[in-house]
């Protein structure tokens, strides 16, 4: 039962087909800069002999031109892995945000699109261009059903304490102002991911989970369940970022507009584009801030330092939120790949029961599975590449089984 994953941004397709049968990839592939002078695509099928790749670039007009090339490489007659776009069983959607009425993948119709358009507002740069991606996937495959899983819908576990703000209720009550997280899928893949290395179900488990990439967030995991989550109303909360600030003090906003007469579009772009590590050194990629650490830049020490700061911080945070830690879970680009960062957030919190092995943290191998904690350390600390598209497919899988 070939199911095809699509994670439709604003100027690219992410895609991957999956045979759930033989739990494999078949395809996987990215169409970018759709819409600018020259586009870019790569694709990769997969067979008993291996991979063959396949890289264009020419004008991709937009979504439906992309997705439509997509459809011919997967039926092509060399390299295709499918013989019929009828083989496609399901259609898997990622859709960042699904505010409240959403909190499990869902089958797609008419009012669920019409939900997904009104709840643009809350993220005007992203659910657009998720809707247009399910529009079109519903032209090129109109017998497939169409799934759409929400970056959002993990974290609606969380209690009221976590999410509500302290502001009058009247702008949660008439426009949903709360804390709703992001990067819910990768989540709970590296949740449920660590549960299974520690050998009990998720339901007995209690995680701290760290997504680090250009976007990064941290999550309270009790139970399999979201609890708290360090990004907020819009992703720019929390934790720093590549070019996003964290947290800051709300007066700050009116500190600029006001003092220094920025509008509120140059203050959100200011915050959120070129803020964080970019703000702090001009780079917004670690591994060249790490090496301007190593030739004696002050300024990327300190950056460095704040950032691991910051995360250290919450990680005691959500060590109080959830009283009894079994594992810290590294994921995403930096958290899977920066050892540095991981030796920085995690030193001094031997008093938390968190320890590092530091031979066992340099050494851990690129895209694996590690187990990095020292010997007799109460936490469990792995480093888990995450897997948001076999996530999307398994959660796409489990809505076409309930559905009999």
């Amino acid at each position: 039962m070939p199911i095809l994953v699509l994670n439709s941004g604003s100027s690219s397709i992410k895609y991957r087909l999956f045979d759930m049968a033989q739990e494999r990839t078949l395809a996987a592939g990215l169409v970018e800069r759709i819409g600018e002078p020259l586009g870019h695509l790569r694709h990769e099928a997969f067979d008993d002999q291996g991979a063959h790749k396949l890289s264009e670039s020419y004008p991709i007009a937009d979504h439906r031109q992309g997705l439509r090339r997509v459809a011919e490489l997967l039926l092509h007659p060399e390299i295709g892995v499918i013989a019929d776009a009828g083989e496609i069983t399901a259609v898997g959607h990622r859709v960042v945000h699904g505010g409240e009425r959403f909190s499990q993948p869902t089958r797609i119709d008419a009012a669920v699109r019409a939900a997904i358009r009104d709840l643009i507002p809350l993220a005007p740069l992203h659910n657009p261009a998720n809707l247009q991606g399910i529009e079109v996937a519903t032209e090129l495959f109109p017998q497939a059903p169409q799934v759409a899983v929400f970056d959002t819908a993990f974290h609606q576990t969380m209690p009221a304490v976590a999410y509500r703000y302290a502001i009058p209720r009247r702008f949660y009550d008439e426009q949903g102002v709360r804390v709703y997280g992001f990067h819910g899928i990768s989540h709970l893949y590296v949740s449920k991911q660590a549960a299974r290395r520690l050998g009990r179900p998720p339901t007995e488990v209690n995680v701290i989970t760290a997504h680090l990439g250009n976007g990064c967030s941290i999550t309270a995991v009790r139970g399999g369940q979201s609890v708290d989550t360090s990004m907020g109303f819009t992703p720019l909360a929390g934790l720093i970022m590549g070019t996003r600030s964290g947290d800051i003090d709300p007066a700050l906003v009116i500190y600029l507009g006001a003092a220094l007469g920025l509008s509120f579009a140059e203050i959100d772009r200011l915050l959120n584009k070129e803020s964080g590590m970019l703000g702090l050194t001009g780079a917004n990629d670690l591994r060249d801030i790490a090496q301007r650490q190593a030739a004696g830049d002050a300024e990327a020490a300190l950056a460095l330092a704040m950032y691991a700061y910051r995360l250290k911080k919450y990680i005691g945070a959500y060590t109080a939120v959830l009283g009894r830690v079994d594992a810290l879970v590294f994921t995403a680009g930096v958290g899977e790949n920066a050892a540095f960062v991981r030796a920085q957030a995690c030193a001094g919190l031997e008093g938390l029961g968190i320890a590092l092995d530091a031979a066992r943290n340099a050494q851990a191998p690129r895209g694996q599975f590690s187990e990095i904690q020292a010997a007799g350390s109460a936490v469990k600390v792995f480093v888990i590449p995450t897997d948001e598209e076999q996530e999307i497919a398994q959660q796409t899988a489990a809505v076409l089984e309930m559905e009999g």
